[in-house]
């Protein structure tokens, strides 16, 4: 399974954010808990659904949607 397999969009699920497979946990959940300070061990144990390779997922999630989004050039 690629690492980008982890993360999936279902319209009836979050209204079709991406989540982790088999959860309802948002790839901006994560995100945002990790952005905040949270660390991995915490998020773990906060989430025992999740794992290492899918909080490596939603940061390749965000990596690939970062190089794929519009650059604007500087005024």
């Amino acid at each position: 399974m690629s690492i980008l397999e982890r993360i999936t969009i279902d319209p009836a699920v979050r209204f079709g954010k991406p989540c982790i497979r088999g959860t309802r946990i948002t790839v901006g959940d994560v995100l945002d808990y990790l952005a905040g300070g949270m660390i991995e061990s915490e998020l773990l144990a906060d989430f025992p659904q999740l794992t290492r390779d899918d909080i490596r997922a939603c940061l390749a999630y965000a990596a690939e949607r970062e190089r794929r989004s519009l650059a604007v050039p500087a005024a």
